[in-house]
This record gives structure tokens, C-alpha cells and sequence, in this order.
């Protein structure tokens, strides 16, 4: 048992239109605004205070959420936001819940269980609720890191969400920037159930599908940390190399090595290398 896919990443900030505005300018095609339900102490489902818009990639996907009604629970979105903000959450696809905190907990973890969430989603026969099944790492510092199984993912991954203007098709990378890359990596290697390798760009932590590095050094060009630990970006792929970025982002991206380099001052705080 293990995790089979770095599912998504999570960039918060304090206002989900501006957000949503700059991943548009960027080519992303985004899903249409949802407010998150979960389970109350009694067990009845009510809505919270988060909302989200997400860019459905064939391959994973991004995430943009923010508190967008204040008078409910944030979900310590709020906690995360008072740190910087950017990539706050960190999700990896799971087959089966229960065996996943079964494993936990016979590894020494001590997650507080499986979380329940639901949101709506709007499809061609009308909406429908979306559901997810979430087991989080404990007291983890570098945000919310958690696993995930898609209970609908139907719901999620439609036709009509996966072309993007910018051709983005999946998400392969989340780099962390921490003061101990192997500790972090050791942490994660315990929640996911692969093992963490050194790289000459870090320690990375390879899934069948996408990976995770942690570096104590700059894991972009040019990007400094504003606290460590920091998700600092991910690197997206692309159908054309990177050419629709190019032309939409103009003068918002800069080539780097690794390819086109999309800074967090236009990104809500999270870097995006697309290749």
C-alpha cells in the first residue's frame, strides 16, 4: 500500500476572484466556484468557509481556495494565510482509505482518522456533489499534507475542464523549500510509502505518477522563501513545450533551464515552471 500520485497542490490566498483572475491570464481553464461542506460533531454535513476553483489537468490538478464566507470555520485556511501567502496543500491519490490508516498507524503516525468532504460541481445534467475521502499527516509543518481518494472523481476530471489555452496537462513536481531536506523527506516517505532518494537537485520522493523535492536551497530561480518550511511551486507539463505559455504570459514568464518560469508575484504567491 502506498500512494500511486501527487493528486494536487493547494494555492490559498485572501480573495478567490483575484486569485482565479491570475491563473486565467496564465491559460488555465478553471472550474466554477464551490463552497466546501463537511461533517459538523453531530454528523450532519453543512457548509464552511472555504470555496475553491480548480484547473482540472489530465494528470492532477491545482487547486485555488480561499475563505469566502468569514463567519464560517475556515478549516485553518486562515492559520496558513497568516504565514504566506501560496501553496499550502500538498495531496496524494489513494486506492483505499482505511488500509492507508491502517499502515499510518502501524507505522507510528497518528492521523486523527479519515475527513469527510464534499463540495458541489456543476456538470452537463446539472450539479452534483463531489466527495473525498482525506486522511491528513499530523502537526504537519509545511501545511496540508494529505492523502486523498477521489469517492467521484468522475465529477471532477469532465471532458469540457481539461483543455487549457496554455496546453498544461499535468502536474509533475512540487519543490519544498526546508531546513532539512531529509528529515522532511523522511516525514513524507512515511505518509506516502515510497522511499525518498538523493538527487542532485535535493531529495525527491518519486510516485508512479508526479514527485515531491526538497531542497534547502532556492528550488526555483530567483524565488525566495518567505518562512521556511515553503512549498514554493510546481512544475507543470505541457503539450507544446511550454509555446501557448509563452505567448499568453508575455512579459509575466522568464526562460530558466528547467524551462518557462512563471514567479509567485503573478501566480498568488506560488511559482510555476512549465516545460
Amino acid at each position: 500500500m502506498s500512494a500511486s500520485a501527487l493528486d494536487h497542490v493547494g494555492i490559498a490566498g485572501p480573495d478567490l476572484d483575484a486569485l482565479a483572475a491570475a491563473y486565467e491570464r496564465l491559460g488555465f481553464r478553471l472550474t466554477p466556484r464551490a463552497q466546501h461542506h463537511a461533517p459538523g460533531p453531530d454528523g450532519v454535513v453543512r457548509p464552511i468557509g472555504t470555496g475553491n476553483r480548480c484547473a482540472m489537468l489530465r494528470q492532477g490538478y491545482l487547486e485555488l481556495i480561499a475563505v469566502i464566507d468569514p463567519a464560517l470555520p475556515s478549516n485553518t485556511l486562515d492559520r496558513f494565510l497568516a504565514r504566506y501567502r501560496g501553496l499550502h496543500i500538498v495531496a496524494f491519490a489513494i486506492e483505499d482509505p482505511e488500509a492507508e490508516l491502517a499502515r499510518l498507524r502501524a507505522a507510528g503516525l497518528a492521523p486523527p482518522g479519515i475527513a469527510w468532504l464534499e463540495r458541489p460541481i456543476e456538470t452537463e445534467a446539472g450539479r452534483a456533489t463531489a466527495r473525498f475521502a482525506r486522511i491528513p499527516m499530523p502537526d504537519a509543518p509545511e501545511g496540508r499534507i494529505q492523502l486523498i481518494r477521489h469517492l467521484t472523481p468522475e465529477l471532477l476530471w469532465q471532458p469540457g475542464t481539461l483543455d487549457h489555452p496554455n496546453r498544461a496537462v499535468a502536474l509533475e513536481e512540487v519543490a519544498l523549500m526546508v531546513a532539512d531536506p531529509a528529515e522532511a523527506a523522511a516525514r513524507f516517505a512515511r505518509l506516502v510509502g515510497v522511499a525518498a532518494t538523493a538527487a542532485s537537485d535535493g531529495v525527491v520522493l518519486a510516485l508512479p505518477q508526479g514527485r515531491v523535492r526538497f531542497t534547502a536551497g532556492a528550488a526555483f530561480p530567483g524565488v525566495a522563501a518567505p518562512a521556511l518550511p515553503f512549498i514554493a511551486g510546481v512544475t507543470i507539463r505541457t503539450e507544446d513545450g511550454a509555446a501557448a505559455l509563452r505567448r499568453i504570459a508575455g512579459a509575466a514568464a522568464r526562460e530558466t533551464p528547467g524551462g518557462v518560469l512563471v514567479p509567485p508575484e503573478h501566480a498568488g504567491g506560488a511559482a510555476l515552471l512549465f516545460r
